[in-house]
């Protein structure tokens, strides 16, 4: 078959091997046109018997034939087809014998058997044709497309191409919750695609068609088919379908492809025709049917996929995992050494009958705060904690607390210096809806979180004389009243405070109140600086440093002994807490083990604590002009380390220092450091014997200065 298209002057021909050639403005047609008078699939040419008819597809402006416009007619040898701005010829072979005694006996025919033959023939047979080539490349789609929502996009695009519609859509259902009686029905739709006839996406679709249709579809679990929407009893009162002048509208429900028990829908496959009323028949319903199955399987396959995934992520990540805790294994095991002498360091001290695992210390000061801990935690009294900044009081707040009676209820802090006395007052007694700007609704303050548990009110020294005020009102009475609230509410609440200030001195200035202070100090604890128990030094330094390494995932470094003497040499004077940043400094910067020159400028100047507030200058070691004070307190300071790191043997904490034994005991009767040394004692016989022996048993002493190094909150 030959066909000419003569289009705006442009003159084509086309060669087709074909007896059914299609024509429109849609990609899919056999000649495509491009004047927009032309529909997307207006009409097509048939050949049967050596004839051609042409058959229009409901085209919008009609076909014409010689000027004549015709529903379906037999084209002769001259005639020309109109299609829109377009003029088409078609020129055809003679045909044979056998095909013109078959032609002849057609054309006998009556015209009603024949234009009914012709449909048969023609039309039907066509049709179905190409029903199933649509239907086989959705199949094809389905085996071969792994992106949802291009194969969605695809079904359809098939749906409106089949039944030639305007435009459709395709909603899923988002079901209820699972155990809701009303799990059947829908409780909302979201639109997945939406396509026009011309395949391009329809912006908002939401808004672009007949929600009621859809739900109504969804729940009866039923398709539907209304040839004129808006004369159509079942849609009265539907205000999308007059807005949106619907005129054919066909709607069918989506069911699970593995589907069991009571029918449910996932979602709808959804078709319109706002322009021809009476666009769609019973027999496109059946194949939007068999479309919506397609989808069904499409969700399936996207599902099953999808879980697929999951578990392929699930094993990556569990494999990562392994990988990672292999690589703590590695660490802990190279670590082994130093786990074991702190655990024998700890094996052979006295902590107190509690639990104080958190708490590293095995100095003397230390270990008169876990007495004083075993006498104040079976208490109910108020606790006042005392001591440096950087010391640990939280710590043992938690531990009186975690250890107490009340270890079961709530423990809350608050930094009484951090906020200002608004914020500190709605902190601690919450306020009700509309007290002050910005109060949109009721906060529960602190106290009453609290409520038979335990508060830590830290740094209580810096709070304002109005917020002492409120607070001695809850010690005196247990009752405190919400800001904005006039009911008062009560509570128990175990009061435990600390502050790095002097508060009796504090209370001789009038700073704070004296009937406060004496409500909040009914049981005291003082937390040693960190440079009163050098001993505890390379304990903490263990334990912190393993702490690090493990929060940044890397292997810890050893601690040399030149660097451990360094570190016991510092005053600290942000005690634990700048220990800490200063073992996490050299996890950074140490690989396999720590050097001098990675320890910070402060370590290595050995930056002395400055004086309390009230200290005479001129006593203080540091003053200008009193050299000899500040020399006798750098070498009282050098021979306390060098004891702690030898571990009480006079003999090696000589070689540490360089000098002789005989001059190192004559330094400690002179700064009077043999107290609480007379086990430790050696005579002089002894200590020619073990000279020579130094450097078999050089790790005893510093196995005995160290401790165990637990995980730290």
């Amino acid at each position: 078959m030959k066909v000419i298209v003569v289009e705006d002057g442009k003159r084509h021909e086309f060669e087709l091997d074909r007896t059914l050639v299609t024509i429109g403005r849609a990609a899919e047609n056999d000649i495509r046109l491009q004047g927009t008078l032309a529909s997307r699939h207006h009409c097509r040419i048939e050949e049967q018997g050596g004839r051609v008819w042409v058959i229009d597809m409901d085209s919008a402006n009609g076909t014409t034939l010689d000027g004549v416009k015709v529903r379906r007619a037999l084209v002769g040898p001259d005639s020309q087809i109109g299609v829109g701005r377009a003029l088409i010829q078609v020129e055809v072979a003679p045909p044979g014998p056998d095909q013109g005694a078959e032609t002849q006996a057609i054309l006998l025919r009556d015209s009603a058997d024949a234009e009914l033959g012709l449909e048969t023939l023609t039309g039907e047979g066509l049709r179905e044709r190409e029903n199933l080539r649509v239907f086989a490349a959705v199949a094809r789609d389905l085996v071969r497309e792994m992106d949802l929502s291009k194969l969605l996009r695809t079904v359809v695009d098939s749906a409106v191409s089949l039944s030639r519609a305007e435009r459709g859509f395709l909603l899923l259902v988002e079901a209820a919750a699972p155990g809701d009686a009303r799990a059947t029905e829908p409780a909302s739709m979201k639109v997945k695609v939406a396509r026009s006839f011309d395949r391009e996406d329809i912006p908002l679709p939401a808004s672009r068609l007949s929600m009621g249709i859809a739900r109504r579809v969804a729940t009866s679990a039923a398709p539907l088919l209304s040839v004129d929407a808006g004369r159509d009893e079942r849609f009265s009162g539907m205000a999308s379908v007059e807005d949106l002048r619907l005129r054919s509208v066909m709607c069918v429900p989506i069911h699970p492809a593995q589907q069991r028990g009571e029918p449910r829908v996932e979602g709808v496959l959804y078709v319109d025709n706002r322009l021809q009323h009476g666009a769609f028949a019973p027999s496109e319903l059946e194949l939007m049917k068999l479309l919506a199955d397609q989808v069904s399987i499409a969700l399936l396959n996207a599902r099953t996929l999808a879980e697929l995934r999951e578990r392929n992520a699930q094993l990556s990540a569990s494999s990562r995992r392994i990988e990672l805790l292999n690589e703590q294994l590695g660490r802990k095991v190279r670590d082994r050494d130093s786990e074991l002498a702190v655990v024998r360091a700890e094996l052979g001290r006295e902590r107190g009958r509690y639990d104080y695992t958190d708490i590293v210390g095995s100095s003397e000061g230390m270990r008169r705060v876990f007495q004083q801990l075993d006498r104040i935690i079976a208490t109910e009294m108020p606790v006042l904690i005392l001591g440096e900044s950087g010391t640990g009081k939280e710590l043992i707040a938690r531990a009186v607390h975690f250890n107490g009676p009340r270890k079961d209820k709530p423990f809350l802090s608050e930094n009484c210096a951090a906020l200002p006395d608004t914020l500190l007052e709605s902190e601690l007694f919450g306020h009700a809806r509309g007290a002050f700007t910005g109060a949109h609704k009721a906060k529960r303050g602190l106290l009453e979180q609290a409520d038979g548990g335990t508060l830590f009110l830290d740094e209580i020294g810096d709070m304002s004389p109005q917020m002492q005020k409120k607070l001695l009102r809850v010690l005196q009475e247990g009752e405190f009243r919400s800001l904005g609230s006039d009911q008062r509410q009560h509570v128990n609440v175990r009061i435990l405070s600390a502050s790095h200030r002097d508060m009796e001195a504090m209370v001789k200035n009038g700073e704070f109140r004296e009937d406060l202070y004496y409500r909040v100090n009914v049981l005291s604890l003082r937390l040693p600086a960190l440079r009163e128990r050098r001993e505890d030094i390379p304990l903490l330094a263990d334990a912190l440093l393993a702490r690090a390494a493990r929060e940044a995932a890397r292997p810890a470094p050893q601690l040399p002994r030149e660097v451990m003497a360094a570190l016991t040499r510092h005053d600290w004077p942000g005690n634990v807490r700048e220990l800490e940043n200063e073992m996490r400094r050299l996890v950074v910067l140490a690989e396999d083990e720590v050097r001098v020159e990675h320890l910070s400028r402060s370590v290595l100047e050995r930056r002395a604590v400055p004086p309390s507030p009230g200290a005479d200058p001129a006593t203080s070691a540091d003053a200008p002009g009193n050299i000899r004070d500040a020399v006798a307190d750098l070498e009282r300071r050098s021979i306390e380390a060098s004891l702690a790191e030898a571990g009480g043997n006079k003999s090696r904490a000589a070689a540490l220092l360089g000098i002789s034994r005989f001059a190192l005991q004559r330094k400690l009767d002179k700064y009077d450091l043999n107290r609480g040394r007379d086990g430790e004692e050696e005579s002089d016989l002894e200590a020619l014997a073990e000279e020579p022996l130094q450097g078999q048993d050089a790790s005893a002493g510093r196995r005995a200065a160290q401790g165990r190094a637990p995980d730290l909150p």
